[in-house]
């Protein structure tokens, strides 16, 4: 019930968005940037039923890396839409009194987003929201398994994962010393990286990141004026 409602809101506003953007007015030089971006995410998986030891946030959140490549092309004031192709590591850990698990899933990410933009020409805020798709090219595990069951550090069984991601944040712009920008975003999977036919153990297994990110972006100059 909560993801189905997740994706409704998310789809409404995506939708409202995109109907909003097309009634901006279109800029007379499109603005158009290239980068690259870092930072650090706080993943976990949300288990159905629940892994002994997963309960608590604050224990089982795993710090990783994320790094990845953006471009930004804005042709309406107010509006544009941003590629990144990102590498993230998510996973999770299992804590009791005695013992720590470590699982690391190592992600290959692709969002597409709508980018929304407010403010003045040389400092903005901003609002990132759409969906993406992401591919896991390397797990590993460390620590001790808390329990015997096996089900939770088996290979995953579905590579691709696909979701949704929204981020606030803000940036300085210049035109000779380029964009610096701050965002912190999260990003719901809606694939489960167990599988979940019936006669499986888990119902549900959606991976979850909180990331906090730094960006480089420069601006590719564009005489070409767009007529109105």
């Amino acid at each position: 019930m909560i993801k189905r409602y997740f994706i409704v809101v998310l789809t409404v506003l995506a939708l409202g968005w995109a109907s909003e953007a097309q009634a901006q007015p279109r800029l007379k030089q499109p603005e158009m940037y290239v980068g690259v971006s870092g930072g650090v995410s706080a993943s976990m998986v949300l288990f159905s039923p629940v892994v002994p030891g997963t309960s608590n946030v604050m224990k089982t959140a795993l710090l990783g890396p994320r790094a990845g490549l953006v471009f930004r092309y804005s042709g309406h004031k107010c509006c544009g839409v941003q590629l990144e192709v990102n590498y993230d590591q998510r996973g999770w850990r299992e804590n009791d009194d005695t013992h720590s698990y470590t699982r690391r899933l190592d992600y290959i990410e692709v969002p597409l987003l709508t980018h929304i933009w407010f403010g003045k020409p040389h400092f903005r805020g901003f609002i990132n929201v759409g969906p993406q798709v992401a591919f896991c090219v390397h797990e590993s595990e460390s620590g001790t398994r808390q329990t015997t069951m096996v089900y939770q550090y088996a290979p995953i069984d579905n590579i691709t994962d696909w979701g949704i991601a929204g981020g606030l944040g803000f940036y300085g712009r210049s035109e000779k010393a380029g964009c610096f920008q701050f965002e912190a975003r999260y990003s719901y999977s809606f694939g489960n990286i167990f599988t979940s036919t019936p006669g499986s153990h888990f119902e549900s297994s959606h991976p979850m990141v909180l990331s906090l990110n730094l960006a480089y972006l420069f601006q590719i100059p564009n005489k070409k004026k767009v007529k109105h």
